[in-house]
């Protein structure tokens, strides 16, 4: 049985909020192909885990490369680096 939780569009960056507490929040994003995130900070760490496609995800200048698998190695991205993320 396979659940969307979020729907891709032409063109766009989709997000749906899952979880919102005090300690931390999920959400999950829809890309289309060539869009990315900016260079942004956020109040907590994250977890990047690609379920389609692949991602460039950049910390501290670093770039690092992920591909959905069925479990992807995903880096965790400080707080305190900035990263960006590409599709």
């Amino acid at each position: 049985m396979s659940t969307v939780l979020v729907d891709y569009e032409d063109g766009s960056i989709v997000s749906r909020g899952i979880v919102k507490k005090a300690g931390g929040s999920v959400t999950v994003f829809a890309f289309d192909e060539g869009k990315g995130l900016g260079e942004h900070t956020a109040p907590f760490d994250a977890l990047v885990q690609v379920l389609e496609g692949e991602a460039e995800i950049t910390i501290a200048g670093q770039p690092h490369r992920l591909q959905a698998t069925p479990i992807s190695p995903s880096p965790i991205l400080p707080n305190r680096l900035p990263p960006k993320a590409n599709s």
